[in-house]
C-alpha cells in the first residue's frame, strides 16, 4: 500500500482574503485536517465551505497524537496540517510532525501562505538581505536578558514574536541589554483593519508604550549590530583601561564608551569591573 501525504498548509494571519486557491483546494481534498485549535480553524473552514473533518494537534497532545497521525498516513490517508495563523511549524509544534513524517519516509508537501515574519520584514524598513528569526523570547526576565545578551553582536536584522502583556518588559530589556539607540520596528495586527507599523529607536519605543496600552500580537524587528557595536571585548577593555588610568571613574568611562559605540552601558560596565587597578 502506498502511504499518504502530509500537506503543510499556510492560512491567513488575519485577513481571510490572503487564503490561496491552492490552500482551499488542498483542505477540501484532504481526508483529515490536523489543526492547532479546531474551533479557530472551524471558522476558517466554514467561511470557505470546507467540510473536511478535523483532529486536534497542538503542543499539549503532540506526543500521543503524532503516532496516531503517522499511522493514518501510513495507511494511505491524506492529512493537511494547519496552525491558528500563518505557516505551520513556525513557533508551533508542526515541526515535530513534519520530522516524524520525514523519518518514516512519508511525503511532505508545503502549501505556501502568509507568514508574519516575512510580512513584517518586507515593509519594516530594516535590512532584509540577512535576518534571523528568534520566535518568542523566554517569558522570565533573567532568561530573556540572557538570550538578548547572546544576540548583542548579531549583525543581521533580528525578528521576535511578542504578546501584548509582555511587550513593555521586553522593550525595557532590549534597552538595557542592546542599547537605547538600536533601531526597532513594532508591527502589530498584521493584515488586519488596525494594522500598524511603529518605527524608531528602542528608547523611543519604551517612551511610546509608557502612555499607550499594547494591543494585538506583535512582530518585533530589531536592527543588527553596526560596525561600531562589533568592537571586541579586548578593544573595549583596552579603551577602558586607558580612561581609568587617567582617573576617570569606571561608571563614567562606561557611559562615554556606550555613547560612542551604541553598546549597552550595562555590558561595558561589567567589562570595566573586570579590570584590576
Amino acid at each position: 500500500m502506498t502511504s499518504g501525504t502530509l500537506y503543510v498548509v499556510g492560512t491567513p494571519i488575519g485577513n481571510l482574503e490572503d487564503m490561496t486557491f491552492r490552500a482551499v483546494q488542498t483542505l477540501q481534498n484532504a481526508d483529515l485536517i490536523a489543526a492547532e485549535d479546531t474551533r479557530h480553524t472551524g471558522k476558517l473552514l466554514q467561511h470557505f465551505q470546507i467540510k473536511t473533518p478535523q483532529i486536534s494537534y497542538h503542543e499539549h497532545n503532540r506526543s500521543t497524537r503524532i503516532p496516531e497521525l503517522l499511522q493514518k498516513l501510513i495507511d494511505g490517508s491524506t492529512i493537511a496540517l494547519v496552525s491558528d495563523a500563518g505557516m505551520p511549524g513556525i513557533s508551533d509544534p508542526g515541526y515535530e510532525l513534519v520530522k516524524a513524517c520525514i523519518d518514516s519516509e512519508i511525503k511532505v508537501v508545503p502549501i505556501p501562505g502568509a507568514s508574519a515574519v516575512i510580512t513584517a520584514l518586507s515593509a519594516g524598513g530594516l535590512p532584509t538581505d540577512k535576518f534571523v528569526f528568534e520566535g518568542f523570547l523566554p517569558p522570565k526576565t533573567n532568561q530573556r536578558r540572557q538570550r538578548l545578551e547572546f544576540l548583542v553582536k548579531e549583525s543581521r536584522t533580528i525578528i521576535f514574536y511578542e504578546s501584548p502583556h509582555r511587550l513593555r518588559a521586553t522593550l525595557q530589556d532590549l534597552a538595557e541589554v542592546m542599547g537605547q539607540g538600536r533601531r526597532i520596528v513594532l508591527a502589530r495586527e498584521l493584515t488586519k483593519y488596525y494594522e500598524e507599523f511603529w518605527r524608531g529607536t528602542v528608547e523611543e519605543a519604551c517612551r511610546h508604550y509608557k502612555s499607550r496600552e499594547p494591543q494585538g500580537e506583535y512582530t518585533i524587528l530589531v536592527g543588527g549590530a553596526t560596525n561600531e557595536t562589533q568592537l571586541s571585548e579586548s578593544q573595549i577593555k583596552a579603551e577602558l583601561e586607558k580612561m581609568i588610568s587617567q582617573g576617570i571613574a569606571r561608571s563614567q568611562a562606561s557611559r562615554e564608551i556606550a555613547l560612542l559605540t551604541s553598546l549597552p552601558r550595562r555590558y561595558i560596565y561589567q567589562l570595566a569591573l573586570e579590570i584590576e587597578y
